[in-house]
């Protein structure tokens, strides 16, 4: 489904209302809460009229998909957050082109990621996917073994561990949505007591972003919201 560029800006001017309302409904600052605009499967002209709005940060799900689009938006000074599942044989391509991971759940990913992160860059901003809703078709790591993952990560060079990421069980509830997010921020308190230092909780999106903010997500990943109905599915991940 084709949008009008305009729809794009208009959309994104929204979704930002809708986070300085919820944040100022529980007394937090708007800045608190970043943006992360979800550009899976649509086109890089969507990525450019965003970022000429202001949007910096964007998030992909398919490897071969967000390389060509950094390839097309070259020019641009852009932030990537790669969002999706993560196979092996893929870890290369985050690990040299991505600003951010948000779904690492598994040792060996998170060790491929730092042995493979040029050196001139900056180190990989890496969260740890937790499966807060127990799951079984849902990717990362359960929550009572996020702590042994996370002290693990912490020190590998070549990574800066930020924090955790969640995709619960969708629901209309706001006492469940609230539920699920407050497990994720409980459990980055739990790690922080425990020495970790996080500062991220990537968890929120178009449907449920008023009941993360309430429960302190620091970044909220929009997709639907900005762009419109995800467009045909993009390359294998």
């Amino acid at each position: 489904m084709k949008m009008p560029m305009m729809s794009v800006v208009d959309n994104l001017h929204n979704v930002r209302a809708r986070i300085a309302a919820a944040a100022a409904a529980c007394g937090r600052a708007p800045d608190a809460v970043q943006l992360l605009a979800v550009s899976k499967t649509h086109p890089p002209e969507f990525i450019r009229t965003a970022h000429g709005a202001g949007q910096r940060a964007f998030g992909e799900n398919y490897v071969q998909e967000a390389l060509a689009k950094m390839e097309r938006l070259r020019d641009l000074e852009l932030e990537w957050h790669f969002i999706g599942p993560l196979q092996s044989n893929k870890t290369r391509a985050v690990a040299e082109n991505c600003d951010w991971i948000h779904t690492v759940d598994r040792e060996r990913i998170g060790r491929r990621l730092a042995t493979q992160r040029p050196r001139g860059l900056a180190p990989l901003n890496v969260c740890i996917e937790v499966n807060v809703s127990g799951e079984a078709s849902k990717a990362g790591v359960p929550p009572d073994e996020a702590l042994a993952l996370a002290r693990t990560l912490a020190p590998l060079p070549g990574l800066h561990l930020r924090g955790l990421m969640c995709v619960p069980a969708a629901t209309d509830d706001g006492a469940r949505q609230r539920q699920a997010f407050r497990t994720l921020a409980r459990l980055q308190q739990e790690l922080n007591n425990a020495g970790l230092g996080l500062d991220t909780l990537s968890m929120g999106m178009t449907a449920d972003l008023e009941a993360a903010i309430a429960e302190g997500s620091t970044l909220v990943r929009v997709g639907t919201g900005i762009f419109g109905p995800r467009a045909a599915a993009g390359p294998g991940p």
